[in-house]
Parts: C-alpha cells; sequence; structure tokens
C-alpha cells in the first residue's frame, strides 16, 4: 500500500493521510445536505439526490485517488448545481430530466476530451505565472466563502459587502474557532484544522448553537426516482435550448476543474516544472465522475476546492482520497450526524486554507505589468464574480492580449490564443 501511493517519496504516513482525509471530507459534507436542498427546487426527489450525490463523490474521489495518486476529492459542484436548478431547470423551463440529460452528454465529451488529452494539453499550455495566479485566486475565493459562512463579511446594500455582526452567537462560535485553529496552526500542531473543526463543534453543541442528532443511523433513500432517467430523453438533446446548456456546462465546468487541479496540485506539491504529473488521469476521473453522476442523479461533479483542507493538513497521496471516499459510505448510513456539520465549523478552515492557498500569489512574476495585470484580474475576479471560471476568463484574455501589444507573438502558446477567442465568445453568449 505504501509503495502503490508512494508514501515515502512523498513525505507521509498512513495517520496524515487518515487526518488529511477525514478534514477534507468534514469541509466538503455539506454537498449532501445543500446538493439535495436545491436540485429539489428543481423538482427532482431529495431522497435519491441525496444517495446520488454520496454515490457520485464515492465513485469520483476513489477513480482520482486510485488513477492520479491525488489527494483530493470529487463532488458535485456548488455552481452548477445552481446553475442546474436555477438558470436551466427554473430560468430557461427545460424539465429537470431533460436538464440531467445534457449533464450527462457533457460528461461524455469530457471523457472523450480527456482521452485524446486535449484537456491535458490546455492545462499544461497555461503560462506558469496564470498557474500561480489561479491557486492564489482559488485562495481569496475559498477565504472569501469562509468569511460569508461564518457572517464575519455580509451583503450591503451601498457597499456590497461589509463586516457581519461578530456578537451574533453563530458568527462568534466561528470567531472563536478561527482563533482557537490560528493558534494551533501557528504553534505548529500537526492537524491544527481539524482539531480546530473538533474544538468548534464541541463547544458549539455545549452552547447549544450546535444541534445534537435525534438519532444516528438513518435509512438510505432509494434512486429510484433518478436513476437512468438520463437514457430515456436522449432525444431531447437537439433542441437548441438544451445544447446551449450542454455547452455552458462543458466550458463552465472545464475551467473550474482545471483552475481546481492547478491550485491544489500547486498545494501538495505534486506540480513539478509547471507541469502537472498523471493529470490525464486526474481529468478522465474527473469527467467520468460527470457521466456517472448524471446517471445516477445528480448535476455536474468536479473536484472539490475544499480539498486543500485535507492538504494543509498532510495529505499528499491518494490514500487520502481512499479515507474521503470511505467517509461518504459512512455518511450514507450515519445521515442524521451530518447536522452537527455546521457552516461556522467549517468556515475557519476555508479562511485558513483559503489564506495558505493564497501563498503562491509570491510567485507571480510582479515585476512585468504584461503578467501583473493578468494575474491580478484572474486573483480579484474569482471572489468578485463566486467563479474560478470568470476568473480564468480575464485572465486568459488579458495575458495574449497584452503580449500581442508588446509585439510578443511568438511567445504565446497557439492554445492560449485559442482559449482567448473562445473566453471573448463565451462573455458574448452569457450576455
Amino acid at each position: 500500500m505504501k509503495n502503490f501511493f508512494q508514501f515515502t517519496e512523498r513525505n507521509t504516513s498512513y495517520k496524515q493521510e487518515t487526518l488529511a482525509g477525514i478534514t477534507t471530507f468534514l469541509s466538503v459534507a455539506y454537498i449532501l445536505v445543500v446538493n439535495p436542498l436545491i436540485l429539489s427546487q428543481a423538482g427532482m426527489d431529495r431522497g435519491a439526490v441525496f444517495t446520488a450525490t454520496a454515490l457520485t463523490a464515492i465513485i469520483g474521489t476513489l477513480l482520482i485517488g486510485l488513477l492520479a495518486n491525488y489527494p483530493i476529492a470529487i463532488a458535485p459542484s456548488m455552481g452548477l448545481n445552481s446553475f442546474f436548478t436555477f438558470s436551466v431547470c427554473i430560468g430557461m423551463g427545460i424539465e429537470w430530466p431533460v436538464a440531467l440529460t445534457g449533464v450527462f452528454i457533457a460528461g461524455i465529451i469530457f471523457m472523450i476530451l480527456s482521452l485524446m488529452k486535449i484537456r491535458e494539453k490546455i492545462i499544461n499550455a497555461i503560462p506558469e505565472d496564470l498557474k500561480h495566479a489561479i491557486a492564489a485566486g482559488i485562495g481569496f475565493f475559498i477565504a472569501f466563502i469562509g468569511l460569508k459562512n461564518a457572517g464575519m463579511v455580509v451583503a450591503n446594500p451601498d457597499t456590497f459587502v461589509t463586516i457581519g455582526n461578530l456578537t451574533s452567537p453563530t458568527t462568534a462560535l466561528a470567531v472563536f474557532g478561527l482563533i482557537i485553529t490560528i493558534i494551533m496552526i501557528v504553534r505548529g500542531i500537526n492537524g491544527a484544522i481539524f482539531y480546530g473543526m473538533v474544538i468548534t463543534t464541541i463547544i458549539g453543541i455545549i452552547i447549544g448553537l450546535v444541534k445534537m442528532p435525534s438519532s444516528v443511523i438513518g435509512s438510505i433513500p432509494s434512486l429510484e426516482p433518478t436513476f437512468g432517467v438520463v437514457f430515456s430523453n436522449l432525444p431531447e438533446i437537439l433542441t437548441p435550448d438544451v445544447l446551449a446548456v450542454i455547452f455552458t456546462f462543458l466550458f463552465v465546468a472545464f475551467f473550474d476543474t482545471a483552475g481546481a487541479l492547478i491550485a491544489l496540485t500547486s498545494q501538495a506539491r505534486i506540480m513539478k516544472n509547471n507541469e502537472i504529473p498523471r493529470i490525464g488521469r486526474a481529468l478522465l476521473a474527473d469527467s467520468s465522475a460527470g457521466a456517472i453522476g448524471a446517471v445516477l442523479g445528480t448535476s455536474t461533479p468536479a473536484t472539490s476546492v475544499e480539498s486543500s483542507a485535507g492538504i494543509a493538513v498532510g495529505g499528499r497521496t491518494g490514500f487520502t482520497s481512499v479515507i474521503i471516499a470511505l467517509c461518504f459510505a459512512v455518511a450514507l448510513f450515519f445521515s442524521p450526524i451530518l447536522s452537527v456539520i455546521t457552516t461556522e465549523v467549517t468556515a475557519p478552515a476555508l479562511i485558513i486554507v483559503g489564506a495558505l492557498m493564497a501563498m503562491e500569489i509570491k510567485n507571480v512574476n510582479w515585476s512585468k505589468l504584461e503578467v501583473v495585470i493578468p494575474s491580478f484580474m484572474t486573483i480579484i475576479m474569482m471572489p468578485l464574480t463566486s467563479s474560478v471560471a470568470m476568473g480564468l476568463a480575464f485572465g486568459f484574455v488579458l495575458y495574449p492580449l497584452a503580449l500581442i501589444a508588446q509585439k510578443r507573438f511568438k511567445d504565446i502558446h497557439p492554445i492560449m490564443y485559442v482559449l482567448c477567442l473562445l473566453f471573448i465568445l463565451y462573455f458574448i453568449f452569457i450576455a
């Protein structure tokens, strides 16, 4: 087992990997509650979506762990499930079985692109400075999510965001968890992020802010309402609306996953010489999970940026992913316990992990304007638009344009010209 996962080469251990896996699971487990809640608003059966969400996470995470040896979780994407429900089903009036068929087709196309190594070539063609900017931008994005979940920043009609009520009991609990975790992490305590989540949960239960579950073991809901419905709706995909949906799922999921993989492999020190080893296998795992998830009954899964929490604890190999998958399997039977994992509990972990990932910003060449401006826009637009893909869009358009302005045509990889054009068309399309 140690040889298979390269424990010695990556300087890790069973304890370190297990702790990392549990930490990542606790950070991403909210998807088991939130995904069914969102997709049920599109008319899908909440129980079936819960089971589909867990099974998709188990399969996708095992695939990326065993095929690519990455310490990463794959689970249904929060942004794409909202797009599925509110834009496609409610906004465009497309029935959820037809929309789910669009997700399935997008997954199949992803698999073909991965097998042809097209996705791999695109990711490797991204300039090194932009890769560091992507990692840093996702760090700021994750930290912003954590601050929002904690109630430390809230919406404001005049300034868009402002400081929240820090004396609110739930916000105060998150602040307490943040302070405890910071103290442990700066003192060099291994597993500080995980222990911070445990301590915050215990304190929350003691003071009554986190409710104890009424039961421990729950029954596994049936998949019957959603399983396999995509196959009976395949003729519907030829309509213009559904083709547009497939294109959007392809585009956003492609670059969300690309950005997440760049950031996480950089954080785990897997990326070498501006290339990511076994990236093709990771992309195949991700795309396979997309097609499988649609068959089971959930919207598009993606590489979870919350995996950064486990990597920060010390996750370095696919054994971390095996532990995450096992945790999802256990969660199928112990779903009531998930109620103790509140946003206030996970918020401190996301804030600190965001700070750790933002350290990548130091590797960007800040002495050259043609690098600074595209990198800055990549970073700043991720948290401001709540979209990794949108941050990449600005970077991929501005970077080639900046070099073209300097007449450095040969310094631009041909793929970057194509991406620049595609993202310009994407901006026009979403407008």
